[in-house]
Formats: C-alpha cells, structure tokens, sequence
C-alpha cells in the first residue's frame, strides 16, 4: 500500500491535478500530471468510476494502481502529483498491460 505522504488524498489537490496538469491518455487511463517541488516525494491518486465494473473490479484496478505507484515511489520518481481516471474496460486488463502503460505515460517527460 502507498504511504499516505504518497497519496493524493484531499479533493482539492485531485481537482488541482485535472484542471491543471499536463493530460496523457492510454487504452486503459487517463493521466493528469501536476509537478511539483522536484524534491518532493511523487503522490498518487486513483478515480474509478462504476462504469469500469462492480466494487471488486473497481477495487482490484486501484490497488494494482497503487502497487505500480509504490514501485515508482521505491525507485526514486519524485516531483508530481499523477492523478489516475481509469477507463472502462482496464479491469480485464493484464498486470503487465497495466505497468506497461503507466511506465511509458511516466517516463515521458513533461513539458513546462
């Protein structure tokens, strides 16, 4: 699970993240990146609407969200806010499909 100090958890800071960061979309998300102070540690947010599936496949899609984030956390991404819309249909998702996105839509740098 994410530290708190590694969640976007008040709902200004998530509408923060949609209105202003820089947008990326995949097959299974939409991704709002915000930066941040570039020593700060990176924080993760995940919105799941009920169109992707019931409560377990929501829940499953978020948590397997988080576990890639915490994976990033460890391995030293800092200085963004990454807000996470998931789409439906990403609950049929592979994990590997999942990371693979999340890695490519990351590693893109972002513009200023």
């Amino acid at each position: 699970m994410l530290a708190r100090a590694n969640r976007v958890v008040l709902p200004a800071d998530f509408r923060a993240a949609v209105r202003r960061g820089r947008r990326a979309t995949t097959s299974t998300a939409i991704y709002y990146r915000l930066p941040t102070d570039p020593g700060a540690p990176a924080r993760f947010g995940v919105i799941v609407s009920k169109a992707v599936g019931n409560a377990v496949h929501r829940n499953r899609v978020r948590r397997r969200l988080r576990a890639l984030g915490r994976s990033l956390v460890d391995t030293g991404y800092r200085g963004e806010d990454v807000v996470i819309r998931v789409l439906p249909g990403s609950a049929q998702e592979s994990w590997d499909s999942l990371s693979a996105d999340m890695h490519h839509v990351l590693d893109t740098p972002t513009t200023t």
